[in-house]
């Protein structure tokens, strides 16, 4: 069974700090890229960070929103990708979902081949 599960969300006051986390199983994951995206309920999804499936080299991307505040990595050994939020704003409230597509990169906001169930970031004071 695919299992892409979230973890690390909560609350945080703004230009806080947080670590979200994605455990994968049940896919070859090192052959897999891996995603970020956001959703805020009424809206559409946004894209956030995307990281390539090679484990040297890895190829990164951020959306320009997030650019300079937020950091993507993988661990292949524990299957797991990290995302290290930083100077967190009011308008990085959203779920955030982790997401996974075959093959050497993928990016944008919607076509992966896996989701998680998402894990909920508030920003607020």
């Amino acid at each position: 069974e695919v299992q892409l599960v979230e973890s690390g969300g909560e609350l945080v006051q703004p230009g806080g700090s947080l670590r979200l986390s994605c455990a994968a199983s049940g896919f070859t994951f090192g052959s897999s890229a891996m995603s970020w995206v956001r959703q805020v309920p009424g809206k559409g999804p946004e894209w956030v960070s995307s990281i390539s499936s090679s484990a040297r080299d890895a190829y990164i991307a951020y959306a320009d929103s997030v650019k300079g505040r937020f950091t993507l990595s993988r661990e292949m050994g524990k299957n797991a990708v990290y995302l290290q939020m930083n100077n967190l704003k009011p308008e990085d409230t959203a779920v955030y979902y982790c997401a996974a597509d075959y093959g050497y990169y993928c990016t944008g906001p919607e076509g992966y081949d896996y989701w998680g169930q998402g894990t909920q970031v508030t920003v607020s004071s």
